[in-house]
């Protein structure tokens, strides 16, 4: 190989290794479409309603499972767990997307049925709960907001989801 096939060389290499780093078209990012905000008009009252519970549930097992664990082990992590899952709830709905929405209806739907199994429980069985949840008789020490709140959050997410459908998206009312 003489110096000039080595320059020919490595010229030839230097178009590819440009190409090599410059994405082709077809692989080049799309502008990701914006997300579906959830949080106007009742979803801010939502967000907002959220967060207190988080502030709530967690505060309250917090100082619970710190202090008096042994009393109502049950009871405590039950707390605990509606805390994590009002957070989520928030999460997805300051988050916003379809993802984010659907994530929301299966825990609120989650919460749902969590709320009516305890309060259920804490009503057929109280010696079970020495202290009470958030749960706890569906939530009356918190106004019944835990039975009421993913109620109207499913609501809310089912119809967001409604009013943003894109025409030709099909449904029952294009049929």
């Amino acid at each position: 190989m003489t110096s000039g096939e080595a320059e020919v060389a490595v010229t030839d290499d230097e178009p590819r290794a440009r190409q090599q780093k410059q994405p082709k078209p077809e692989q080049q990012k799309q502008p990701k479409p914006e997300r579906q905000k959830l949080i106007t008009g009742p979803g801010i009252l939502l967000v907002w309603l959220y967060g207190v519970m988080v502030v709530g549930a967690v505060s309250r097992s917090a100082v619970q499972i710190s202090t008096d664990f042994h009393k109502a082990p049950l009871a405590y992590t039950l707390s605990a767990l509606a805390g994590v899952v009002y957070g989520f709830i928030t999460y997805s709905l300051v988050r916003g997307g379809e993802t984010a929405r659907k994530a929301a209806l299966v825990c609120c739907a989650a919460e749902l049925a969590g709320v009516l199994a305890v309060g259920a429980w804490t009503l057929a069985e109280p010696s079970a709960f020495p202290d009470a949840t958030v749960w706890s008789d569906f939530g009356m020490g918190y106004l019944f907001i835990p039975v009421l709140l993913p109620v109207t959050a499913v609501f809310w997410l089912r119809k967001s989801r409604e009013h943003t459908r894109p025409a030709g998206a099909g449904g029952p009312e294009e049929a």
